[in-house]
């Protein structure tokens, strides 16, 4: 057993169940590798082109019909869903889309196949509407807030802002009644505005909402973007857009306090279904916050899989599907331990830890902190995270807004 991490060998029942059950996982599609028209400075995606030689080759339609083929045989449940993501999925055109559906409808062999595509919203016109309408597609919009910080950090390859341009994308998606969310990241611009960037999204239409915190590391180059690395890579600094973890805390439990007492049930925010579901012991839909993951792994253009779209590093890749079946791949010794170690690897402070059941030690990609005690492994958000959970969790009888103790989990 290793001293280190005490918990790393070992296997629960449920952990059991779910290898030895019916496979149902969820593929994140990157038909377009890293290939983007943006050039956003917190993208952890823009640097995998250097993985393939530099280029950004394009999925080519043979191997799409292979992907959407073993994508939907290898999961033994009634339902599959296409998650299609990048870089941006838009460059790969029209066409590819209308192919993609078109095979879906050949292999489907009696499943119910949905689609969702994650957009910068720059390139969206009538046309992409009117395909996502309907194709029953949802659609994702990034979008980090007002103005002002949105463009401080999403810029196009000329360094120029794009806030005015996905406006126009997500006023296209409303009149053409396509169904959409939208993702914004945490970042150091966002710190302190919380309420202010819910309130924006609320008034552009915005119904589920998600908030992805950025903390990412980086090697600076001479005349470059700063390179974006492993938390472990030698010289790797703390990216200066990255969120502290204080600041993500009280940009949530800004949120919350409004939400908690006036749109509960009218509008969603991922953290709080998340934490809710964690409450009640049902799953949070969200490997964020689940116990362990490995079900929801990255597809490159070329057929190379990656346990998590953060994960995209050699040291990970799973292998191909030009070389063995994506069952296979999903089920493999290297899939499950990582999936596991998500748990597993967590440090003995985060076991003792009382409100481990909500946060299950958030995403691996941020646990790169040390406790007071010197083990590796700690989320660096994890500050934020207690003091979410400790003002509306835990239980105060003079706690008005204590949602979560308050509701009700049938």
């Amino acid at each position: 057993m290793n001293m280190a991490h005490p918990f790393q060998d070992m296997l629960l029942l449920e952990d059991a169940v779910r290898i030895s059950g019916p496979a149902a996982f969820n593929i994140m599609l990157k038909p377009g590798g890293s290939l983007c028209n943006l050039d956003c400075h917190y993208c952890y995606y823009l640097d995998k082109a250097d993985l393939y030689g530099g280029r950004e080759p394009r999925m080519t339609v043979e191997m799409l019909e292979k992907v959407v083929r073993e994508y939907i045989s290898a999961n033994d449940v009634p339902e599959v869903q296409f998650n299609w993501h990048g870089g941006e999925p838009l460059v790969m055109g029209l066409d590819f889309y209308r192919k993609a559906v078109e095979f879906q409808r050949k292999y489907a062999d009696g499943k119910t196949v949905f689609n969702t595509l994650q957009t910068n919203g720059t390139l969206l016109d009538a046309a992409w509407a009117d395909f996502f309408r309907e194709n029953h597609f949802l659609v994702g919009l990034s979008l980090d807030g007002p103005k002002d910080i949105h463009d401080k950090y999403r810029k196009d390859k000329g360094g120029q802002p794009t806030f005015d341009r996905v406006m126009n994308g997500l006023r296209i998606l409303r009149s053409r009644e396509v169904a959409f969310n939208t993702l914004s990241t945490v970042n150091k611009a966002s710190e302190g505005r919380g309420l202010e960037v819910y309130q924006f999204l609320k008034s552009v239409g915005s119904q589920y909402m998600q908030f992805l915190p950025v903390v990412e590391h980086v090697l600076n180059r001479k005349s470059a973007r700063p390179h974006i690395v492993d938390p472990a890579t030698e010289g790797a600094q703390l990216a200066f857009w990255s969120v502290s973890a204080g600041g993500f805390g009280r940009f949530m439990c800004d949120i919350f306090d409004y939400w908690v007492r006036n749109d509960v049930g009218q509008f969603y925010v991922g953290l709080f279904d998340a934490t809710l579901a964690n409450w009640c012991g049902v799953q949070p839909g969200t490997c964020v916050h689940s116990p362990t993951c490995g079900g929801n792994s990255v597809l490159e253009h070329n057929g190379d899989l990656y346990p998590c779209d953060h994960f995209v590093y050699p040291k990970y890749r799973l292998g191909n599907i030009g070389e063995a079946s994506l069952r296979s791949l999903m089920e493999s010794a290297a899939q499950v331990r990582f999936g596991i170690d998500k748990r597993n690897a967590l440090p003995v402070k985060c076991f003792r830890c009382q409100y481990l059941h909500l946060c299950n030690g958030e995403c691996p990609k941020h646990r790169f902190n040390r406790t007071e005690s010197g083990e590796t492994g700690l989320n660096a958000l994890c500050e934020g995270y207690y003091h979410f959970f400790e003002i509306n969790y835990r239980e105060s009888p003079k706690s008005s807004r204590n949602f979560f103790t308050r509701s009700s989990c049938q």
